[in-house]
């Protein structure tokens, strides 16, 4: 594969990270194949963009429109830092010079109108997206939702796009795939020594110093090792390292980790939100209480639910977080094996084979 890709998606304080890091797992299986792939972000508060051209991906930052942004009834409108337009019309020059083979657009504030001003830039354009809620034209679109139908996107995508939906299709890290057969096993025989807490990269709303407090009324094994992996860019990463130290049981906060698998394969327990490490969990079999803690969480927190592969709890609802442990550990094998169906792994190499 020789081709040429631009990814157009952003990380801030309010969105989180999960677009960026989907991305970026994407980005590094094309290059893989020979493909040159470049970004497009907006320097908003709480940005990835360091950690893209870290990765070795050129980035090309857009700056945060200093007029009032124009909402245009979008779920996340807000996170854009400016109108469609405007965005657009920044993104022109850097498109027209890259011609790139394909756009690839991961942004809930993103839609049709953004893409129909830049469509003479690019061969072919894919959209990743999980709310099946607006218009987009596009040749390929992705949402790794499970149990997402074709009848979600019927009259939002013309009718020759090619749908990839599903989590078979759930953009993961090879390192899960290499960790699943590890973790799969040692889950034969449950026991209770470590339990890992994530509420994303950022967790703007301090959910995981809610998780912390809620635990001190948990009667827990002595022996039980926490482990809390934040971003460096979450605001409360201070608070909750001073939370830790207060915590009757060895508490680790790691940062920026780049051994997710791996911790992930060695938990005995996970409290997660409810976002796109969901996936991560479901390929590892990790018995998991899941967060809600934004709204376009709701949905697959209720189908991951419904079919047994994970706990739902709501934020409201951490007064009960002691009986939902006991829930898990008394549901162990079944969540294991009905997570572990979700997802094989296998995704991100399955998308790189459509767009060659």
């Amino acid at each position: 594969m020789s081709k040429k890709v631009v990814i157009r998606a952003d990380a801030s304080l309010q969105m989180g990270t999960g677009h960026i890091m989907r991305c970026l797992t994407l980005a590094k299986e094309l290059k893989e194949q020979g493909a040159v792939i470049e970004f497009i972000c907006r320097e908003h508060e709480g940005n990835l963009i360091e950690r893209i051209e870290q990765q070795g991906f050129t980035t090309h930052v857009l700056p945060i429109s200093q007029s009032t942004v124009i909402e245009d009834g979008l779920y996340g409108s807000q996170w854009l830092g400016a109108n469609q337009q405007e965005d657009a019309t920044l993104c022109l020059p850097i498109l027209e010079k890259i011609k790139p083979d394909w756009l690839i657009v991961d942004h809930y504030s993103l839609d049709q109108t953004w893409q129909s001003v830049l469509a003479e830039c690019f061969s072919k354009l894919m959209v990743i997206d999980d709310l099946a809620n607006r218009k987009h034209q596009c040749d390929v679109l992705l949402d790794q939702t499970y149990g997402r139908k074709d009848s979600d996107y019927a009259g939002l995508v013309p009718k020759c796009s090619q749908l990839l939906l599903g989590s078979e299709y759930a953009l993961l890290r090879p390192e899960f795939a290499e960790w699943r057969e590890f973790s799969l096993q040692r889950r034969i025989k449950p026991s209770f020594k470590k339990l890992l807490i994530t509420m994303g990269g950022v967790d703007a709303d301090n959910v995981t110093g809610e998780l912390l407090d809620a635990l001190k009324a948990c009667s827990l094994p002595k022996e039980l090792e926490i482990n809390i992996v934040m971003g460096a860019t979450a605001p409360h990463l201070k608070n909750v390292q001073q939370q830790a130290k207060l915590l009757p049981y060895k508490t680790n906060v790691l940062v920026d980790v780049s051994n997710m698998a791996e911790i992930m394969a060695n938990a005995d327990l996970a409290i997660g939100a409810a976002g796109a490490t969901t996936w991560e969990r479901c390929c590892l079999g990790l018995p998991t209480i899941q967060i809600v803690i934004a709204i376009n969480q709701r949905l697959i927190a209720e189908l991951i639910d419904n079919v047994g592969a994970a706990l739902c709890l709501g934020i409201e609802q951490l007064d009960q977080l002691c009986n939902y442990i006991s829930k898990v550990k008394n549901k162990r094998e079944q969540l294991t094996v009905c997570s572990s169906k979700i997802v094989d792994g296998t995704g991100t190499i399955q998308v790189v084979r459509y767009l060659e």
